[in-house]
């Protein structure tokens, strides 16, 4: 992937629309919520990375070649040289390039990924269930995007064999973070 590639930012140009601010003001009322921060970092525990990780990044390593520092755009691919999940929750390029346009981002900061996650949750339609700590519900949905989740109680996760996460550990990181449920 060339370097003017890895580095474009989303369309549209500088100013958001009235409908992408609308969104954007949404959704940053969603996110002071305390289930939907729970339930982000409880995402972020199964999918084990940070903000600065690309794909293949591990927790610990010091000067590891997958961590990035540029937060200006999406920063392409991780290690095997395809994949281009990155941040905080392995957001996609397509990913941050569709929801980026949608709520007029354009940069890969760490608010802009909790932004992008909360539009990723409105999305599925999973956000008012997480609001009122129905986990199990929100989970089978959720699970579809990302692969380190599992459906529910008892259940795998949408991709085999991809590792996942329990059902039981996702919810004491989500009741750790704070979150309750109803």
């Amino acid at each position: 992937m060339s370097d003017a590639k890895r580095t474009a930012s989303p369309e549209p140009a500088a100013r958001p629309s009235s409908r992408s601010a609308a969104l954007l003001a949404e959704n940053a009322r969603h996110l002071a919520h305390p289930n939907v921060a729970a339930f982000l970092k409880a995402i972020a525990a199964a999918e084990g990375g940070g903000y600065d990780f690309k794909y293949g990044a591990l927790k610990g390593r010091n000067h590891d070649p997958w961590r990035f520092r540029d937060t200006s755009t999406h920063p392409g691919t991780g290690i095997d040289g395809k994949t281009t999940a990155a941040g905080m929750y392995q957001i996609t390029r397509p990913t941050w390039e569709h929801h980026g346009a949608k709520l007029g981002l354009r940069d890969f900061s760490p608010h802009t990924q909790d932004l992008i996650a909360v539009e990723i949750l409105r999305s599925l339609g999973v956000i008012e269930a997480i609001k009122k700590g129905n986990i199990v519900e929100a989970m089978p949905k959720v699970a579809k995007i990302w692969a380190a989740l599992p459906r529910g109680p008892g259940q795998a996760n949408h991709y085999p064999p991809q590792p996942f996460l329990k059902f039981e550990k996702f919810l004491a990181a989500y009741r750790s973070a704070g979150g309750l449920t109803g």
